[in-house]
């Protein structure tokens, strides 16, 4: 009789889950690619989202002072996601127990969740398509549903630069992180690999709801943009690594992130933009403005190349390109891990 997916075997493990944990990170991907996140869907960062929007009303009525707040930070930090990482490696290990298919699908549409690759390109291309009809006023209208700057008076090339540094950043947190932490889990079991992204999802959420300097989060948020950053840390530098061997000159891609990516705040955000226009020859960052506060950016690469359509799609390809090869790399190591293992 075969075992539970999420059930960890003793001695030999059967071949169909051996087979099943080496396929989940590829099998997951290649959901997100075709399916991505249907709109009707429940998605997990709707429930982590209305979670943590729950939590921040309460200690904002209920705990008004700054030693409360940071408590109550480090609190939700830590709990939503463990909470959300157990909850959702647990419902694989529960579906596979009821029947190992369903243990299956299971896992990978949680774990393909977890991956916005698709969302991406749907952001930019609903950018795009408008711009490349020259109107630039819905091209506005949707960039807004997509980033926090102010866009009602943005340039045709100030749109284009926004939606570079969207899909640059976003490819770190919302794509290959992710999917960084899916394999790692995945050499354990499929619903660790399954847990371990939902938790870093859920730490992606907290930082992108909560995690500001400024009020009324200065203090709440504190830690979920600490603890972000340093989970990000790894996977970033893999991603920046990855990029700069794709752009064929990765000794001067690197110089270029060393220049530029430490002006940035953030410690991963900047190096993960800084190599997209590196690689592609572009420069970015400089002035935003947020709520009608003006913020000037670091300048990330060089520009040798005016930024337009097909630079969007080129970065969007080194996305799937890295996220392809990391896959490769991914599937051999898990292959190698379970034949050690397998029945």
């Amino acid at each position: 009789m075969t075992r539970a997916v999420g059930r960890q075997p003793r001695g030999k493990m059967p071949a169909l889950w051996c087979n099943f944990a080496i396929a989940l990170p590829a099998l997951a991907a290649i959901a997100d690619f075709i399916i991505g996140d249907p709109w009707n869907w429940l998605h997990p960062v709707q429930v982590m989202g209305w979670s943590i929007q729950q939590y921040e009303k309460f200690v904002f009525r209920h705990i008004p002072s700054a030693t409360g707040q940071r408590l109550a930070g480090v609190l939700l930090g830590i709990a939503l996601p463990l909470l959300s990482g157990a909850i959702a490696g647990g419902f694989v290990v529960l579906t596979s127990q009821i029947y190992v298919p369903l243990g299956m699908v299971s896992a990978i549409v949680i774990l393909a969740s977890c991956l916005a690759g698709r969302s991406l390109r749907y952001a930019a291309e609903a950018v795009l398509r408008p711009l490349q009809r020259g109107n630039l006023a819905t091209a506005r209208q949707q960039l807004s549903l997509y980033v926090g700057r102010d866009t009602e008076r943005l340039s045709e090339a100030e749109v284009l630069r926004a939606v570079m540094e969207t899909i640059s950043e976003n490819a770190t947190d919302g794509v290959l992180a992710p999917l960084f932490y899916g394999l790692i889990g995945s050499a354990i079991s499929p619903a660790l690999g399954v847990g371990l992204a939902i938790a870093y999802k859920a730490l992606s959420t907290l930082d992108s709801m909560i995690g500001y300097r400024t009020a009324p989060y200065t203090h709440l948020g504190w830690f979920s943009a600490k603890i972000e950053d340093g989970f990000t840390w790894l996977p970033c530098r893999l991603t920046v690594l990855t990029i700069a061997l794709f752009s064929g000159r990765p000794q001067q891609v690197l110089h270029i992130c060393q220049r530029d990516a430490p002006a940035d705040p953030s410690p991963n955000a900047g190096w993960s933009e800084c190599a997209y226009a590196a690689t592609l020859g572009v420069q970015l960052g400089g002035i935003n403005t947020y709520k009608g506060q003006v913020s000037q950016k670091p300048l990330l690469g060089d520009r040798d190349r005016p930024l337009d359509h097909s630079i969007i799609h080129q970065g969007l390809r080194l996305t799937r390109w890295t996220c392809l090869l990391w896959l490769t790399l991914g599937s051999l190591g898990l292959g190698y891990r379970y034949s050690l293992h397998c029945g």
